[in-house]
């Protein structure tokens, strides 16, 4: 069983950081973040690969990095460049490896909330 929780979400302006981080509990092997905003399926942001590289969605390319640190068992997102459609509730998932996709991830976080203005 694995637990996932999820911290740093909050609210900035448009053209702001924020960098979200995922803790977890229990062995994991795949990790990602999603994001669902209010009236939209839930979508992938970013994933990391079975080789240690990572796999964004086309909306935050150049603008979000993700970083896992096994010791540590986190999983962080740093997004730059914010912008109001960067508004969702933003959830760490662990699976197995095979891409920004839900079929591939079993746990879930609760979700922190990101919010940007303009």
């Amino acid at each position: 069983q694995v637990g996932l929780m999820e911290s740093g979400g909050g609210s900035v302006l448009a053209g702001g950081s924020l960098k979200l981080f995922c803790t977890a509990s229990g062995y994991t092997y795949s990790m990602a973040w999603f994001r669902q905003a209010p009236g939209k399926e839930r979508e992938g942001v970013a994933v990391q690969n079975s080789d240690g590289s990572s796999t964004y969605a086309d909306s935050v390319k150049g603008r979000f990095r993700l970083s896992r640190d096994l010791v540590y068992k986190t999983l962080s997102l740093q997004m730059n460049s914010l912008e109001p459609d960067d508004t969702a509730m933003y959830y760490c998932a662990a699976g197995t490896y095979g891409g920004l996709d839900e079929e591939y991830f079993d746990y879930w976080g609760q979700g922190t909330q990101v919010t940007v203005s303009s």
